[in-house]
């Protein structure tokens, strides 16, 4: 009878940039394109943010007060303005979010605020006006740090205008994030590799990675009809976003979001999407990494040169938490796996 192979992993170094989990509650309060003069291809915010209508401050306040009744933890608790370019409101607006958002920081409800806006829409004034009201997390639309794949994106900045934003924010202490986008028009592995590694060197303590998906009713979408742009497919993005994930390897980066978080918020009116949609998208691309390490480890311990008569049992041993990202989604690193190498494969935890 053949013995069982027995295999232990730690997955830790795959998985560095995503253990690091929030050690907070977040309060998203989404302010749909507000802010923002400028029109990129793949915009379509209200759909984003889900949700079709601005927020008055009444409206804000019963979302923070509904949130705040379900944290039950004893864990900081975070107001953040997502969804427009919060920076490029009118200032007084600003202010009177901030005023709002800072009646529950001196009730010690909340602990901080951190907001989402354009590159070329940060300056000095505007940092120091934001870390008054106790805004600790400047998170910045970057997308790309290739100019030709901006401006085919109509993104109305540059990448100097990411670096200028980038020196500031951290020379005021305040915890800078990025947000990139894999798949924008003109954009390849190469130029999304590119454009990480250069983010890496401003020291970015958070980054959100988005797929491009074409919505209907956006510029995109028009080129897609004319087929002037191609959208990825699901491969092709994982792909793409597996190898971004690991350069943050080389960093302390902590990935936060990778994928939009429900296509079902995005296409509202039943409108349609094209490209590499998929509701567990973050588990298709952790799972790509991990399959490189399981695959190394299988081959270490079998015939390559037999594989047609090996009919081998093998026992992959993760940690508990990470046995459906080794599986993947549909079980599509097991079946890779076993159909490859001809082997019976278990993922189990430790």
């Amino acid at each position: 009878m053949q013995d069982i192979i027995k295999i232990n992993i730690d997955l830790s170094y795959e998985l560095k940039n995503i253990l690091n989990k929030d050690d907070q509650y977040t309060i998203p309060i989404f302010i749909p394109h507000l802010g923002c003069n400028n029109e990129c291809v793949f915009c379509n915010q209200r759909k984003i943010s889900g949700n079709l209508k601005i927020h008055n401050l009444e409206e804000i306040r019963d979302d923070i007060d509904e949130h705040l009744k379900y944290f039950k933890n004893k864990k900081k608790i975070q107001i953040a303005f997502f969804g427009g370019s919060f920076t490029g409101i009118p200032i007084k607006n600003q202010i009177k979010y901030l005023e709002l958002a800072n009646e529950y920081i001196s009730k010690g409800k909340v602990d901080s605020i951190r907001i989402s806006t354009r590159p070329d829409y940060i300056n000095i004034r505007i940092l120091k006006m934001l870390k008054k009201y106790n805004v600790t997390t400047v998170e910045l639309g970057v997308q790309s740090m290739d100019n030709f794949v901006l401006e085919s994106s109509k993104r109305g900045h540059t990448s100097i205008d990411v670096i200028r934003a980038a020196i500031i924010i951290n020379l005021l202490n305040i915890e800078l994030g990025f947000q990139i986008m894999i798949g924008l028009p003109n954009s390849n592995l190469k130029l999304e590799i590119m454009s990480m590694s250069k983010l890496l060197k401003y020291n970015p303590k958070q980054l959100r990675i988005y797929p491009v998906y074409v919505l209907e009713k956006s510029e995109l979408y028009d080129m897609y009809l004319k087929n002037k742009y191609i959208p990825l497919t699901l491969d092709d993005a994982v792909i793409r976003t597996a190898e971004v994930i690991k350069i943050c390897r080389s960093s302390d980066v902590q990935i936060i979001r990778i994928g939009l978080q429900s296509t079902k918020e995005i296409a509202v009116n039943n409108s349609k999407l094209f490209g590499p949609v998929s509701d567990n998208f973050a588990e298709y691309a952790l799972s790509k990494i991990v399959l490189e390490r399981l695959e190394k480890e299988i081959i270490n311990k079998i015939d390559v040169n037999n594989v047609e008569n090996l009919k081998q049992k093998i026992e992959i041993f993760v940690d508990k938490k990470f046995i459906s990202i080794a599986v993947g989604p549909n079980r599509i690193n097991k079946n890779y796996l076993q159909n490859k190498y001809n082997i019976c494969l278990s993922v189990k935890g430790e």
